[in-house]
């Protein structure tokens, strides 16, 4: 019996269809300058990118015209017969994230025996900062393992365009483009270490410029999204409305402008960038000792409830229910509770979902549009940091 194949002809169809398609799509929503690769013919490529907008995916497919085979987490496979058609019309390969996934490993080698280019965002994550994330560095290895040649492609002024935490997308200058290849011969004489800090190197964009104006009339929108944390009151909440985010403990306000700068309202505000913040609030949070908060909760919020059926479907359990996050466990309504020594993994999926993974089970999370899901998850890992034994520990899950 002949063994199926994960490429199939209908793949290199679909491509073609939707490139007509997407092309002039992204570039009249994104105003996008794409560079088109030369793609040899024949030859597959491992194709890695930076991760700042939901269409990054198409800025590749529009740079190279070819099949691509794009690793993509298990939410995507979880909405029934829309994963299906997802599954058949593309073949994305699933892997679950925050986790090391030997099945994912095991499809990427052998689509690329099978003559398949393989697209992977090392960070896992888009940016919520409009600076690169963390990479995992097993990224090095599956490339050694896979011994395609390494396509560098960078995406730049996504982040001014579409922030992670906003729903709109403002008028303003992307690039998207290969700024390098590295061939087998060239990184088969590297350590996986090297390997990696060419990778790094080559996908770390840092936005803190003021280069290109992205105009908006919600330009704040949504940074509550992405930010809890005020330099003058420590854990807080935000409300955002057009240009403005206001604390709503101190009630000070910061306007965020066409050149991506922050300013404050009547006052001076220490962060330039959101970066800037950003990275304050994780030292803030790095800095906390999460165990006293185990009476009463850090935040509360609400949040329709549903179990993901992996790789099949979600199942709506409870609609608004209130959650609660303690330095040590997640509690929701008065009859469950999900102890973080029990959880294995909490990721935020798309701009607001939460994903919890206790057990054998995975429940995830949809707020309202003002919902913090990065919260969880960098007090999760807080207290793994903490509990596991590396107190010193910096990474927050993001």
């Amino acid at each position: 019996m002949q063994k199926k194949t994960w490429i199939k002809k209908r793949h290199a169809l679909v491509w073609k269809i939707a490139y007509l398609i997407l092309a002039p799509y992204c570039k009249l929503r994104y105003h996008v300058q794409v560079e088109r690769f030369p793609v040899k013919k024949g030859q597959a490529y491992l194709i890695l990118l930076n991760h700042q907008t939901p269409f990054d995916q198409f800025f590749v497919g529009m740079s190279f015209r070819n099949p691509i085979y794009f690793l993509a987490t298990e939410d995507l496979f979880s909405n029934g017969w829309v994963s299906s058609l997802i599954r058949f019309l593309v073949a994305p390969i699933p892997i679950k994230k925050q986790t090391t996934d030997i099945t994912a490993v095991k499809n990427c080698i052998r689509v690329a025996r099978e003559g398949g280019t393989i697209a992977i965002a090392p960070e896992g994550n888009r940016t919520y900062s409009g600076k690169t994330e963390y990479m995992r560095p097993s990224i090095a290895s599956l490339a050694k393992k896979l011994k395609l040649p390494v396509v560098l492609y960078r995406i730049e002024g996504g982040y001014g365009a579409q922030p992670r935490w906003s729903d709109c997308i403002r008028k303003g200058k992307v690039h998207a483009y290969v700024s390098r290849v590295i061939q087998p011969e060239e990184y088969e004489g590297m350590t996986n270490e090297e390997l990696f800090d060419q990778i790094r190197q080559g996908l770390t964009v840092c936005e803190d410029c003021s280069d290109s104006l992205y105009k908006s009339s919600k330009k704040a929108e949504y940074l509550e999204r992405a930010i809890y944390v005020c330099p003058d009151c420590g854990l807080s909440k935000f409300e955002s409305h057009g240009n403005e985010v206001e604390c709503l403990t101190c009630y000070k306000k910061i306007r965020y402008g066409e050149d991506k700068r922050l300013t404050g309202v009547a006052f001076q505000f220490p962060f330039p960038y959101v970066r800037q913040w950003y990275e304050y609030q994780a030292d803030f949070v790095n800095a906390l000792d999460v165990m006293q908060y185990t009476t009463q909760p850090l935040f509360c919020d609400r949040a329709d409830l549903y179990q993901v059926i992996l790789n099949k479907r979600k199942v709506l359990l409870g609609k608004d229910r209130s959650l609660r996050l303690f330095g040590d466990r997640v509690e929701i309504g008065e009859d469950m509770c999900l102890p973080f020594g029990e959880v294995s993994a909490v990721t935020v999926l798309g701009r607001n979902k939460l994903n919890i993974y206790h057990g054998d089970n995975v429940y995830q999370f949809k707020g309202g549009k003002r919902f913090n899901a990065l919260k969880y998850v960098n007090i999760y890992f807080r207290y793994k940091n903490i509990n596991g034994g590396t107190p010193d520990g910096k990474f927050l899950g993001i």
